[in-house]
């Protein structure tokens, strides 16, 4: 059967996400100095975390998730660590690998400015290829994405059947979950380009009908 009902969100807003909008609004190259895995949030990372806490428990009773399940990077398991802490009944929650954010591999952490500067190769053939298709050397196209979020969702059946589902990671996983839950094929990723950005501490919703879980929200912002 499944679980009932998916609730996604995006976490805090993280200090690499702060520092590129800052470079993106000077023009600067950035090369940010911390392992993708370790970025912690900023202050306002964090009351957006609290604020997402008392969405997530302003729901009812009916609506409330049951069992949640975090991306390991730090960014993703302090927005859930805040969160949960403004919840009077929160769920239990595991992390899974399978939920961390797309990996850049020889481009983690580096802003489109940075790309040009250090690797014009790959500037180039990201370019060329489409960001969709875009594999950067040791890290992750969206459809290699694809392939991990679809084993989580599909491992669901077994460890979530007729539960409220609760998942906190970041925008890459929460774009290619509706991917997954909406078409059969990854060889094509380019749909998510009509998605729209999924904001620090966004909420999407799916809830299941007529055997599918069906979307009824995606990229809510929760508002401080």
């Amino acid at each position: 059967m499944g679980p009932t009902s998916i609730i996604a969100v995006r976490h805090g807003e993280s200090a690499s996400n702060a520092a590129f909008a800052e470079a993106a609004r000077r023009g600067e190259p950035l090369a940010f100095p911390r392992p993708d895995a370790e970025v912690p949030l900023t202050d306002l990372g964090r009351a957006q975390a609290a604020a997402l806490g008392r969405r997530l428990d302003a729901l009812p009773p009916r609506r409330r998730p049951e069992i949640a399940w975090t991306s390991p990077y730090r960014r993703a398991r302090e927005t859930w660590g805040i969160a949960k802490g403004f919840m009077s009944e929160p769920p239990p929650t595991r992390e899974d690998e399978r939920l961390i954010d797309r990996v850049m591999g020889e481009l983690t952490l580096l802003n489109a400015e940075a790309v040009r500067e250090r690797h014009p190769a790959e500037a180039r053939k990201r370019a060329e290829v489409g960001e969709w298709a875009y594999r950067p050397p040791g890290g992750e196209s969206f459809g290699d994405v694809a392939a991990r979020v679809r084993s989580f969702v599909a491992d669901l059946d077994q460890a979530a059947p007729g539960l409220r589902v609760l998942i906190v990671a970041h925008d890459a996983v929460v774009a290619v979950l509706r991917h997954v839950l909406e078409h059969d094929d990854d060889g094509d990723m380019s749909c998510l380009a009509g998605y729209g950005p999924v904001a620090n501490a966004s909420v999407s919703t799916w809830e299941r009908r007529d055997g599918r879980l069906r979307l009824v929200e995606f990229g809510t912002a929760t508002e401080l």
